[in-house]
């Protein structure tokens, strides 16, 4: 399936692959700074960030402003505390905590003492906290009071301190959940602000681990991928050059910082530069210009849907004056970002993939509309594309057994060298603390015996300027007619249906038919009906028959991760059967031109089967 990448009325920068190598290269000197055993982590950062720029603000929030040197403080603070608790350095301890100053005070004390700080998503209960807690082999967790209310609905949590941390937003008024301890709070505000002594963690290499981030667990329950001292300082060396970053800067924090983008490539990027955070508890659509305009917000980290809301938003008068000059993320579409630039300005789009346990990634650092990286030279990058078989699902083989690279053009699964040498940090794969997960994720004799590779489960293509594109996951393109369909380019191609808040296309088995139909999940924007008729106008206008949806339901609600990434395992399972989905459905009708409302006649009509249920997508 080939759909354009580039839209006709938005002209295309003639950046040659040298100037675009010679950037690369600015990151790949930056990367090397840090070296896997040097004696340097992420708190000797901070204390000479905050020896530097010690009165400059570091952290906003709402009417708050703490500088370098208070952070700092208040981090030795949770340090001494955390020590007096029993951490010592190499322990795993827990962080529950919604986006506010105090997560930022805890898991930088808990790093000066040495401990592995293992981030818990803020909205998970039961089962998935205790897979969390389970699967870092934390020794103690420090929980805001917020987050109070996830302990109370969990049964079984393991006999370990639970440390509160009080959050005046959010007064907790019953009975404390049992095993959580308040002294922890009181002993921290009593404990000295003096520098925690660094020969507690004077052991510690850089290629140590500092944090355990999960993958987002779109499905199933998710893994807890290592994060070490190195790799987080490498992310801000590497953005600081890349953005051009400096004091005057003032990144937006509005996803959660449990996850990978927030914790690792703003914190670590503002750090290393001196500039200031804006942290806003959670992202809001109403409030982010006017963050813009109050804080002069110049860096904004983003997620291809938060975009997406802001874009569906009424336009008002001045919306292209405003401070923003750049902002980084990963999955801002074609559609999506040309008209981002044409209503807001020119603000440079650093569109990038990888992911957070990744080796290797890319980024577009030309400003090139849809593009998520440029790679000029091949030789200097440890990422390839191979080959990939959508309908077998397997890799296809040369004559000796090898696995494939792919050409200009082609889709295949992006692929990581593993490099593996001690003084060499980047191209590491440094994996999960579950041994089988990280061996899941790696290939080896690929394209030579002997070699080793992360396998991203993602598919991409480049085209004849070494552009590369995201076309979609492994296991969410699928086929139909005996056609690729990818889930993403359809979903692109439809986003700007009149109304439309969100669209989730994926692929549902239908009985006795090879491959899967199309089925797309919608959901309007408030006071927004659903059109049928132009949906399939649309179709008809920007895809093949073939990949053009064969079913609608009209969602109430979309199915998200916080990191806004739709869930699909559930949806296909319920497929286009009436008694297991509760939402209206609609089967797509060429003889009328039309989505009409689901009937077992329509059905018969248009040649398919009814729906088995139970089945897996």
């Amino acid at each position: 399936m080939n759909l354009p990448h580039t839209l006709p009325n938005l002209p295309q920068p003639p950046v040659s692959r040298e100037q675009t190598q010679a950037l690369l290269d600015l990151r790949a000197e930056a990367s090397g700074q840090i070296k896997p055993r040097d004696h340097y982590t992420l708190a000797d950062r901070l204390e000479a960030q905050a020896a530097r720029h010690g009165q400059r603000p570091f952290l906003i929030y709402g009417e708050q402003t703490l500088s370098y040197a208070e952070v700092d403080r208040q981090a030795d603070q949770v340090a001494h505390a955390a020590f007096a608790a029993g951490l010592r350095a190499g322990d795993v301890c827990a962080l529950m905590m919604e986006n506010r100053p105090a997560f930022f005070s805890c898991w930088f004390g808990l790093v000066k003492l040495g401990v592995v700080v293992a981030f818990v998503n803020t909205q998970v209960t039961g089962k998935p906290l205790l897979h969390a807690l389970d699967t870092t082999g934390a020794k103690a967790l420090v929980v805001g009071e917020e987050c109070l209310g996830n302990l109370q609905a969990t049964e079984g949590l393991p006999a370990l301190p639970m440390w509160l941390i009080d959050d005046a937003e959010n007064r907790w008024t019953g009975a404390l959940p049992a095993g959580v301890d308040r002294q922890f709070a009181t002993a921290m505000a009593a404990a000295p602000d003096t520098p925690f002594p660094k020969a507690h963690r004077a052991g510690l290499e850089a290629q140590a681990p500092t944090l355990l981030i999960f993958t987002s667990g779109t499905t199933g329950l998710p893994k807890a991928a290592r994060y070490s001292h190195m790799r987080w300082l490498s992310s801000g060396d590497v953005m600081e050059v890349t953005l051009n970053a400096g004091v005057d800067d003032v990144f937006y924090c509005c996803l959660p910082l449990y996850h990978g983008a927030a914790a690792t490539s703003v914190t670590s990027t503002a750090l290393r530069a001196g500039a200031s955070i804006v942290v806003r508890r959670k992202f809001s659509v109403r409030e982010f210009w006017s963050d813009v305009a109050r804080h002069r917000i110049s860096v904004f980290q983003y997620i291809g849907e938060i975009c997406r809301y802001l874009l569906n938003r009424p336009a008002i008068a001045g919306e292209r004056e405003h401070t923003l000059r750049c902002m980084l993320g990963a999955g801002l579409s074609s559609e999506s970002w040309q008209r981002w630039v044409e209503r807001f300005g020119p603000i440079q789009v650093f569109e990038g993939w990888g992911a957070t346990e990744a080796n290797t990634n890319l980024i577009n650092v030309d400003n090139y509309l849809g593009a998520c990286g440029r790679v000029p030279d091949w030789n200097r990058t440890n990422l390839r594309l191979v080959r990939f078989d959508v309908e077998n699902d397997c890799h296809p083989r040369d004559a000796n057994g090898f696995y494939q690279l792919c050409e200009v053009g082609e889709v295949g699964e992006a692929m990581g060298f593993i490099v593996d040498h001690p003084d060499i940090g980047g191209g590491r794969f440094e994996g999960y603390t579950c041994a089988t997960a990280t061996e899941s994720k790696i290939r080896r004799n690929v394209l030579r015996e002997g070699d080793a590779w992360w396998s991203s489960g993602d598919l991409l293509r480049q085209d004849a300027d070494g552009y590369c594109y995201f076309v979609d996951r492994i296991g969410d393109t699928f086929r139909w007619k005996s056609e690729n369909v990818s889930t993403q380019e359809v979903a692109d191609a439809l986003s700007d249906l009149p109304g439309l808040e969100l669209i989730n296309i994926y692929g549902v088995q239908v009985p006795q038919h090879e491959g899967r139909a199309g089925m797309a999940a919608v959901l309007m924007q408030a006071g927004q009906a659903f059109d049928p008729q132009a949906l399939y106008r649309l179709t008809e206008a920007r895809l093949p028959r073939y990949a053009a949806p064969m079913f609608v339901r009209v969602s109430a609600a979309a199915d998200l991760t916080s990191t806004f990434k739709l869930r699909k395992v559930d949806l296909q399972r319920q497929g286009y059967c009436p008694n297991a989905c509760p939402d209206p459905l609609f089967i797509r009708d060429e003889r009328s031109q039309n989505y009409q409302p689901y009937s077992p006649q329509l059905l018969e009509q248009v040649g398919l089967p009814a729906f088995e249920g139970g089945q897996h997508g």
